[in-house]
């Protein structure tokens, strides 16, 4: 019989090396830290809000003409009771990094939780435009119901429309946490905070990234590798990275932006351009413009079994 080389005292030892690492460490462990959000419960609501976007989507739920009254109403006072949780465990967590005690962490978070609840009817119309562009924009999409269930740029565009409304009241980590989850399933990261306008598709979707400060305006189409992102970014005396402002792209009505394209800074692409594959732009390019690159010299010679 093999001999456990780890005995005890190993053990002990081990033990006091890992516990001494977390010792003066804040942000990369989370002892004593219940006022942080659960990500895991971040996720259901998610799913909630989905079950209230697209009823029926999930199939959890048998819903019907006669009953959606019934799902809705008991859907909106879990996702309220939960969301206003995890939102005053957010506020909460603020207030312990900048040292503040205003008291009102519940009262904030169950007015920022309304807010998005009311503006379910006005997300749920701009989906509706995201899903009718994608059928659109598709010649391979035989109806919205294929869109909804079986698109990837659904679930991240949905995702966005519900973190950004609480990204826009100052929600701390969830609207990021919201997107990641999404990211992490469609591999599309669209930060919360980018504005994003009607009628928007995003094709095929693996690979794109949209940047904190871009803006998109309507009838926008991008394909799959897509970057709108920021150029490096200017330090402090310190070294360090100086925040906010506007460092990413506008790109303005009816744009499509081809595969593998990186759009950088505080550009503006025109309305009715057209952004070729592959192309690396850091300049503004102006309406009713087609960017590409030169045609490629192609050599072909005979393939060898």
């Amino acid at each position: 019989m093999r001999e456990n080389r780890l005995n005890s005292e190993k053990i002990e030892e081990l033990v006091g090396e890992i516990t001494r690492t977390y010792k003066g460490d804040s942000g990369i462990n989370f002892i004593e830290a219940s006022n942080l959000p659960v990500r895991d419960k971040i996720v259901e609501i998610l799913d909630l809000f989905t079950e209230l976007l697209f009823p029926g989507f999930t199939g959890k739920r048998t819903v019907t003409k006669s009953n959606i009254n019934y799902v809705v109403i008991d859907i909106l006072y879990h996702v309220y009771t939960e969301l206003s949780e995890q939102i005053e465990r957010a506020y909460k967590y603020r207030c312990r990094m900048e040292k503040c005690d205003t008291g009102g962490c519940r009262a904030m978070a169950e007015e920022a939780a309304e807010y998005l609840l009311t503006q379910l009817p006005n997300i749920r119309g701009m989906l509706k435009g995201d899903v009718g562009a994608a059928f659109d924009g598709d010649p391979a999409a035989k109806s919205y119901e294929e869109i909804v269930i079986s698109y990837p740029c659904i679930i991240a565009i949905a995702t966005y429309r519900i973190a950004h409304e609480l990204y826009l009241k100052d929600v701390p980590l969830i609207p990021r946490i919201m997107t990641e989850c999404a990211h992490a399933r469609t591999g599309i990261d669209i930060h919360p905070g980018a504005k994003i306008s009607k009628n928007f598709f995003i094709d095929h979707g693996t690979g794109v990234v949209i940047g904190e400060t871009t803006v998109i305006g309507d009838n926008v189409k991008i394909y799959q590798g897509v970057t709108l992102g920021a150029m490096s970014f200017p330090k402090d005396e310190r070294g360090r990275i100086i925040k906010g402002g506007k460092r990413h792209p506008t790109i303005e009505d009816n744009v499509v932006i081809y595969a593998e394209a990186t759009i950088l800074g505080d550009v503006v692409i025109g309305k009715d351009a057209v952004i070729g594959g592959n192309v690396w732009i850091k300049d503004s390019v102006p309406a009713g413009v087609a960017v590409s690159t030169p045609k490629a010299d192609l050599v072909y010679t005979k393939h060898k079994t």
